[in-house]
């Protein structure tokens, strides 16, 4: 992957949803980090519209009694990989998504500052399905080739006791594996570092 497969921030292999929920970084802000989250809405359905309306902000918020718990949540992800693999950017990566909340990661606070979101279709404690590893592997390096990625980490990790996705269904041995990258850029299951 070159810089050719990006357009302004955005990723051409993927489709384009803009969500309105993003801001500008701050200035000189050196985003090097990938947050890996996981969301389905309703919590455990997949295939459905949730996510995107939910970071599109036009989600019906009486269309499922889970809907009132979030009503009025305005957050975002830069990309989503659905169960299948497919690939929506909701953000382009240039900007800030609000995707990790109150959080820190190797001695900085805010990731949503110099981080970019990534949710993964599924539930905390379940397992990933193996296209939306296939997606990591082509999307991870894009990325870095146009941001240097030093560190890929969980929401769990980036805000422990606070958030527990991806989960431990997820398997970081196998995303490090297929990317072959430095072990130091993707730590072990549980890392916390700050």
């Amino acid at each position: 992957m070159t810089s050719d497969d990006w357009t302004d921030g955005w990723w051409r292999p993927a489709r384009r949803v803009p969500s309105p929920n993003f801001s500008a970084r701050p200035p000189g802000a050196r985003v090097d980090t990938v947050v890996l989250h996981s969301i389905s809405l309703p919590p455990g359905q997949y295939g459905g519209d949730g996510i995107e309306r939910l970071f599109t902000n036009t989600l019906d918020w009486s269309a499922h009694p889970y809907f009132e718990t979030i009503r009025g949540l305005e957050v975002s992800a830069h990309f989503v990989v659905r169960r299948d693999g497919t690939v929506l950017q909701f953000v382009p990566i240039d900007q800030r998504a609000w995707h990790a909340g109150r959080s820190s990661w190797a001695g900085r606070a805010e990731a949503n500052d110099w981080s970019i979101g990534i949710e993964l279709e599924g539930l905390e404690g379940d397992t990933f399905e193996p296209a939306q590893y296939d997606a990591l592997e082509r999307l991870l390096p894009a990325i870095d080739g146009v941001r240097g990625i030093r560190h890929v980490v969980g929401h769990e990790h980036v805000a422990p006791g606070r958030k527990i996705d991806p989960g431990p269904g997820f398997d970081w041995a196998e995303l490090a594996a297929r990317l072959r990258w430095d072990a130091r850029r993707i730590p072990p299951a549980n890392p916390r570092a700050d």
